[in-house]
């Protein structure tokens, strides 16, 4: 008998006392996040309105809680090349020294790799940088779910003065000098150069930076060998544990909130250290270190993890959530075969796999 078949066996039958509370817990947690998905998806679709790539009706694996990504269907047209160049472009800082690709580079996971990104002062520490990629698959955005839309998201973020630290006023008279941005605007909108349609613009490539065909995609698609044996029962405990419950949906995430240390405090957390989350948005008491769900899609690739980076490696992070969210103790067999499922989940960007950044570069 594996260790994985003992584990099993021993939670079928919990012993009485103070623990035998938790599978009944994490069933009402189970429970609790699965409906809250349900309401929002069902109010807005995956992520709000879809991109026109995913106009054709999504494809689902039979009796299975996680969706593929279908294949994008439009071509590029004029407003995604004009939003990929301003993408990558460092005059939309008020510095001109960087740009939203210098965070989210698209040749290393879409995302800079560092624990915590670092506001345009140099020293101040923000929250980790999640990805990029599939972000358009979203309903809420940042760790706190400030904005859920894309749109409002852009903008949040190029007027920050931790950030992009922009004006309008001062964007305009960049972009207006030169004459190849004009004509691009004029050819992508018919009015032109504008506040919204350089938001525009941004959001139309944010939504063209999907991932499809992962390995795992295929495999919900009925390629059942796309995935090893071994991968295949990292899936297993990754929906009976729970995991599924909060990371689900066409993204495997990014679509509500949960408290980050639901049975525990995440290891190394002091009274200085506790991060107000949610809270900051809402005000409420009970969102203090209530953080958005992560989308799990290219997981692999976009170390460290969680809203302060502590967790340098996804052996960890798994041991972690185990612990502090579903109150487990998982067997290093049990944490290596969910880490071997994540690691199927990376998918490809154009064509070819995305692929993982640089240690240490940001």
């Amino acid at each position: 008998m594996t260790t994985v078949q003992r584990r099993r066996e021993r939670e079928a039958s919990p012993p009485l006392g103070t623990h035998s509370t938790r599978p009944l817990l994490a069933w009402w947690l189970q429970l609790t996040c699965s409906l809250t998905l349900t309401v929002a998806l069902r109010g807005v679709g995956y992520g709000g309105p879809l991109s026109p790539s995913y106009a054709a009706p999504l494809e689902r694996g039979t009796q299975e809680p996680l969706t593929p990504i279908p294949p994008p269907i439009v071509k590029d047209g004029p407003q995604i090349q004009l939003g990929e160049r301003l993408f990558h472009d460092p005059q939309l800082s008020h510095d001109n020294r960087q740009s939203c690709a210098t965070c989210h580079p698209l040749d290393r996971g879409g995302m800079d790799g560092q624990p915590r990104a670092i506001a345009v002062d140099g020293l101040s520490r923000l929250r980790n940088t999640p990805t990029i990629f599939n972000v358009g698959l979203n309903f809420w955005f940042n760790w706190n779910g400030i904005v859920h839309t894309l749109e409002a998201h852009a903008e949040q973020l190029l007027r920050n003065p931790a950030v992009m630290n922009t004006t309008w006023p001062e964007l305009q008279g960049k972009l207006g000098r030169e004459a190849d941005y004009v004509s691009a605007f004029r050819a992508a909108y018919v009015d032109g150069l504008t506040w919204n349609n350089v938001i525009a613009a941004l959001v139309s490539f944010e939504r063209s930076l999907v991932t499809p065909q992962s390995r795992f995609d295929r495999y919900l698609r009925g390629e059942q060998q796309a995935l090893t044996v071994e991968e295949r029962q990292g899936y297993d405990l990754f929906k009976s544990y729970g995991c599924v419950a909060c990371h689900q949906g066409i993204n495997i995430g990014g679509n509500m909130f949960a408290k980050f240390g639901i049975f525990q405090p995440p290891n190394g957390t002091s009274e200085e250290d506790v991060d107000g989350g949610r809270h900051d948005v809402t005000h409420r008491p009970q969102d203090i270190q209530v953080f958005r769900v992560p989308s799990l899609r290219n997981v692999a690739l976009t170390a460290p993890y969680f809203h302060d980076g502590r967790a340098p490696t996804l052996a960890v992070a798994v041991d972690t959530m185990a612990r502090v969210q579903l109150g487990k103790e998982l067997t290093p067999e049990e944490i290596g075969l969910i880490v071997q499922f994540l690691q199927t989940l990376t998918g490809n960007y154009r064509g070819a796999p995305v692929r993982a950044p640089t240690p240490g570069v940001g």
